[in-house]
């Protein structure tokens, strides 16, 4: 089965009252390790990677992993997302690579100006086949270079900003935050505003900022020589409420990076000898299959593989085009 578009998976994941996850990876053990858990659950998954992956890897590089993971599980619907694109360039990048799905993250931007450069980006998406995600609000925290403090999505601009750029998802900002540190206690989300959102845009919505930050995980971290302190992430409960109104689409990026530093510090420190990368990149790449797996059962995808039969991306060129027609 070759890589599938987005719309596609968030449609059926829409009408199933489901969430994927869309994890973020960077290399072979982190999607060997997402591969894994997607084939346990025949869960269809998401790989994203942000533009620090990609020159993380040398473009080239993840283009063709992403391939041998399609190969090794033909059963899998996977979609390759791009994720905080920043420019129209990076766009074309990424669907030279053969990214079938990509966000704009004009959030940082005021809101004509991320109308223009979102509804830039569908126009030249849409012709590929391609799918595209959009930002409207803005989240707290760092990723990758993405920084600046919360600003909730407001509703009217959501319902504006969506039928003038035509993009196919939207990310909302609720409160979440990105990164390790994202909350000093237990957070307050807006819930309320997804189900209020989500009915006048009608399209599929996206949670960032969406790690929990596993106690469990922390405290292997900082029991071997770590030191994070006073890390809350979004609860698991919460983003279930999340996906009953409408969100379709979570990021999960931290957990995993956990996960691997874990798995990764207490492979060293119980066993000093060892210097073989494979002895402490197996259990990492393990580590993030057990996180994926957990995601895939709490946000309801697990067993949902086999429901459709996934589109290509000609397929989806041709409904666009339908569309516009």
């Amino acid at each position: 089965m070759p890589l599938v578009p987005m719309t596609q998976v968030l449609r059926e994941a829409a009408k199933g009252r489901y969430g994927v996850g869309a994890f973020n990876v960077n290399n072979m053990e982190q999607i060997q390790g997402i591969m894994q858990a997607a084939k346990e659950c025949r869960s269809p998954v998401i790989l994203q990677a942000s533009r620090g992956a990609l020159k993380y890897t040398n473009l080239v590089y993840l283009k063709h992993l992403v391939q041998a993971a399609v190969e090794e599980h033909p059963d899998i619907p996977v979609v390759l997302h791009l994720d905080h694109g920043d420019s129209l360039e990076t766009v074309k990048t990424a669907i030279g690579l053969g990214f079938t799905s990509v966000m704009i993250d004009g959030s940082h931007y005021d809101f004509e100006k991320n109308v223009a450069i979102t509804k830039e980006v569908v126009e030249y998406a849409h012709e590929f086949g391609v799918s595209v995600e959009a930002e409207l609000g803005t989240l707290g925290g760092i990723e990758e270079d993405v920084a600046g403090e919360v600003q909730l999505t407001d509703p009217d601009q959501a319902e504006e900003f969506v039928a003038r750029t035509g993009c196919d998802s939207l990310a909302v900002a609720i409160g979440t935050s990105h990164g390790a540190y994202k909350f000093k206690a237990e957070p307050k989300l807006a819930l309320d505003l997804i189900s209020e959102i989500y009915s006048r845009v009608k399209i599929p919505l996206v949670m960032h900022g969406s790690s929990s930050v596993p106690k469990e995980i922390v405290d292997v971290i900082n029991a071997y020589g770590g030191k994070i302190e006073h890390s809350f992430g979004v609860p698991i409960e919460s983003i279930q409420q999340g996906i009953k109104n409408g969100v379709c689409k979570i990021n999960v990026d931290t957990d995993l990076r956990l996960a691997v530093t874990a798995a990764v510090r207490k492979v060293l420190a119980e066993e000093p000898a060892k210097f073989d990368p494979r002895d402490y990149l197996g259990p990492a790449r393990q580590a993030v299959a057990e996180v994926v797996k957990a995601r895939m059962q709490a946000f309801g995808s697990a067993g949902r593989a086999g429901d459709y039969e996934p589109m290509t991306l000609e397929d989806a060129k041709a409904e666009y085009a339908a569309k516009r027609s």
